[in-house]
């Protein structure tokens, strides 16, 4: 069994552990994930106000890249004015274990002065 996911002497880009950082790079990716895994379909707007820190034209790059990429799945509705709606695909549903992971490693890794306030 290998100690780690990235052998030695193996570029980066070129292991399982790169390919999984490239699709969810980024400073937003994984919390577009976490918010449709929690609402399963949002709107593009709906996006911007729940992570709030995030600009119209850097949300829509992140979920273009995502689309394209396969992990959201973009379902237009032919109206006026235009209605969109994301969620996640099947292959973008794959990355909830990773999700919950960290979210267990954050529970298990909170400092303790932090984890009494809560």
């Amino acid at each position: 069994m290998r100690e780690t996911c990235v052998p030695t002497g193996v570029a980066l880009k070129d292991t399982g552990f790169g390919y999984t950082l490239s699709l969810i790079n980024g400073k937003y990716k994984m919390i577009i994930i976490y918010w449709l895994a929690e609402n399963k379909v949002m709107r593009h707007n709906e996006l911007k106000r729940s992570i709030g820190s995030i600009s119209f034209k850097t949300l829509s790059i992140m979920l273009k890249e995502m689309e394209a990429d396969g992990l959201i799945l973009r379902k237009e509705f032919p109206q006026v004015p235009p209605k969109v709606e994301y969620s996640l695909s099947e292959r973008g549903l794959s990355l909830l274990p990773l999700l919950s992971m960290m979210c267990k490693w954050g529970e298990n890794n909170w400092p303790d002065s932090e984890a009494a306030q809560r």
